[in-house]
């Protein structure tokens, strides 16, 4: 029987359902996949070991292994090579192992493009606001700006990082699509916004919180997130409390992972059985 063995790289990555999505659609297709996660925290690692780690992989055999936050950005000077939409991101999720040589990619992007797309067809996107300019908030606003939003203001806790992603944003689709804010100007950026992203790991299982405060949230405004682990984090819970649509981590979890399975085996995966899978697993206790 083929096999392929593969992992995953990042912080509070225990509760993950990347293992259990790849190690099923495997099985699947006939073949085995052993995938397994490599938690810097559990292992009393910090972010910028990540070289380390994608060197003891190569060496150890690995077919790939995906990054998550905090490495998506850290781990590019280890890598031999980056694919085209990587090197314009900035940031890589999956590396690959070929012929000895460590190759970045980027399946966020085409992730969250079809999960919106999905999820919330016809929502207005004149005005949107992003929280988050890091690894996953870049593939995000690639996205949305493919898909056509307007105007793109990009919030972060690091004002120099969401310029940067604002001016990179603007380099690539035109002068006056993207604008950066620090956090802190949350209240007055949703005031007239049609919809908010959230791109940061606020909400994940390792970080509880609300990432702007409840009363930001209003009936017409429609929020997206990426967080995917718990499926409802605290802020959908408020979002649809307020009567907003909502969009949960879900179908970007699901999109990105089948394009990694696709670069990992050179195997077409099952998208909606991979969805249902993990609608599934998403409805079983961490």
């Amino acid at each position: 029987m083929t096999s392929y063995l593969t992992g995953l790289v990042g912080s509070g990555i225990g509760p993950s359902l990347s293992p259990a999505l790849h190690e099923a659609e495997a099985g699947r297709h006939g073949v085995r996949l052993v995938y397994r996660t490599l938690d810097i925290d559990t292992l009393d690692l910090a972010p910028d070991a990540v070289g380390d780690l994608v060197q003891a992989a190569r060496l150890l055999g690995f077919d790939g292994l995906n990054i998550t936050h905090p490495c998506k950005q850290l781990v590019i000077e280890h890598l031999d090579e980056l694919a085209p939409e990587a090197a314009e991101l900035g940031a890589v999720n999956t590396v690959v192992f070929r012929a000895g040589r460590a190759v970045g990619h980027n399946t966020d992007v085409t992730g969250f493009a079809q999960s919106f797309a999905r999820g919330l067809p016809d929502a207005p996107t004149r005005d949107v606001v992003q929280l988050g300019a890091g690894g996953a908030g870049a593939a995000v606003a690639h996205a949305l700006l493919t898909l056509g939003a307007d105007r793109l203001t990009v919030l972060d806790t690091d004002p120099a990082r969401a310029a940067g992603l604002a001016d990179a944003l603007n380099a690539r689709f035109g002068p006056g699509r993207a604008a950066s804010a620090a956090a802190s100007e949350a209240a007055n950026r949703l005031a007239g916004a049609d919809g908010i992203v959230h791109a940061t790991p606020t909400g994940m299982a390792a970080h509880p919180g609300l990432p702007v405060p409840a009363d930001l949230l209003r009936p017409d405004l429609w929020v997206a997130e990426v967080v995917y682990r718990p499926l409802e984090t605290e802020l959908l819970r408020a979002a649809r409390a307020a009567g907003c649509r909502t969009l949960d981590g879900g179908g970007m979890a699901v999109f990105q992972a089948a394009d990694a399975f696709r670069l990992f085996t050179g195997l077409a995966p099952h998208t909606d059985r991979m969805l249902a899978h993990l609608a599934d697993l998403a409805a079983t206790p961490a």
